[in-house]
């Protein structure tokens, strides 16, 4: 990684949960999946990734994917907003949790991506 003082210790992986700050200097913590590719991630000139938040409250839409606690390792129930996703500095990741998603299920999430701006993606 580069020597940018602020990044985690350890580069996020496509898949991975992390806590992190939605914005600069925000003190509330928000659980958000890495979904760039770990081609970017891992790059020393790369200092963002592409992140969707999880939300608590469930949302039903085309662009939402709802997941159980067993999976993520999250508390409760938890929605992931493909509409929501964001480019996320890398400085304001703070914690990689212990779970990661499948590649079957990170296919799902880039399908819900996809929906949130192409109607007509399966």
């Amino acid at each position: 990684m580069a020597s940018n003082p602020c990044t985690p210790n350890v580069a996020p992986r496509r898949g991975e949960i992390w806590t992190a700050y939605l914005e600069p200097g925000a003190k509330q913590r928000h659980w958000v999946l890495i979904v760039s590719l770990d081609a970017r991630n891992l790059s020393g000139h790369a200092f963002t990734v592409l992140a969707v938040p999880f939300a608590s409250r469930i949302a039903e839409a085309p662009s939402t994917l709802v997941l159980p606690p067993g999976e993520t390792g999250l508390p409760g129930v938890s929605c992931l907003r493909g509409h929501f996703i964001m480019t996320l500095p890398k400085s304001q990741l703070i914690e990689r949790t212990p779970r990661s998603l499948s590649a079957s299920r990170m296919r799902e999430v880039s399908a819900a991506i996809r929906r949130s701006f192409d109607p007509e993606a399966p």
